[in-house]
Parts: C-alpha cells; sequence; structure tokens
C-alpha cells in the first residue's frame, strides 16, 4: 500500500500548486457570490430561493461589489460556513483524483528491461559497474567474464 502512496504523490508533485490555486479562485469567484446570494435569500430565518436566483445573478455581474461587502460583519459568517462546505467537497474531488493515479502495482513505473528491478547493486553479482560491453548506464557486460557473454539486443536500427 506504501508504493500506492509514494507513487500517487510522486505523479502528481507538480498538481499540488495547481489545485492550491484553483482552491483560492474558487473561493473567491464561486463561493463568494454563493454566500453573499444566502444571506441576501434568508430573510428572518427564512431561505426564499426566488430571491437566490435573482440574487446570484447580480452576485455574479458585481463581483468587485460582493468581495467587498463579504467582509463585513453581516456576511463574514455566512461566508466561512459556505467556504468550510466547499473545501470539504473539493478536498474529497482531490482525493478521488489522487486514489486515481495511484499506480495499480509496485513496477508500474519502472520501465521494462532497465536495473530498476534489482537492489542494493545485486546486478553487479553479474554485471559490471565500471567497463565492458554498454548495457545500460551504469551497467556493463564485462569482456573478461568466464561463461556466457552473448548479448542479445532488441529492438531495431533505423537508417534515415
Amino acid at each position: 500500500m506504501n508504493y500506492k502512496v509514494q507513487g500517487a504523490l510522486r505523479r502528481n508533485k507538480r498538481n499540488f500548486l495547481i489545485f492550491i490555486i484553483l482552491w483560492v479562485i474558487l473561493s473567491i469567484v464561486f463561493v463568494m457570490p454563493i454566500a453573499y446570494s444566502i444571506k441576501n435569500a434568508t430573510i428572518n430565518g427564512t431561505f426564499i430561493f426566488d430571491k437566490f436566483i435573482s440574487s446570484i445573478y447580480d452576485s455574479v455581474v458585481n463581483l468587485g461589489t460582493v468581495i467587498g461587502s463579504t467582509f463585513t460583519a453581516d456576511y463574514i459568517g455566512t461566508y466561512f460556513s459556505v467556504l468550510w462546505k466547499f473545501s470539504i467537497l473539493y478536498l474529497i474531488f482531490v482525493l478521488i483524483g489522487l486514489i486515481k493515479t495511484a499506480p495499480k502495482n509496485e513496477f508500474s513505473d519502472i520501465e521494462h528491461g532497465s536495473s530498476d528491478w534489482s537492489k542494493n547493486g545485486e546486478q553487479y553479482r553479474i554485471l559490471s559497474n565500471k567497463k565492458g560491453v554498454i548495457l545500460a548506464q551504469d551497467n556493463y557486460l564485462p569482456v573478461d567474464k568466464r561463461g556466457n557473454v552473448n548479448v542479445l539486443v532488441v529492438g531495431r536500427i533505423r537508417i534515415w
């Protein structure tokens, strides 16, 4: 399970900044007009849906006025209440995205044919890390090795 968490974090390192910037933008452009409209549509503790719908359009059109009004004493409590609920919903969607990008198994991001499969220099019992026929970066087939030193090259040569 640990490889899934590490793989998801490694794959989404660059996306975390995007997630934070998107949250800030949505909390200004989306949450502020909704909180402002909810406060305006609530009269004597009763929520009036028709007034909310008409107020939401005016709030989006006059976003600068809404931003200034949201941080007054009348609207700040409603704003933080809506922001808290929005943040939880946003976090759920981000976590779903992280789970979807988690690797399916431990060897998902390892290149096939590389020496990444070996641990702690295990490949150097057979190969050399200093000299010989180049197989990969820091992996050489020693020419002075006793026994079978045949190399099978899989791939194709492109001649343009």
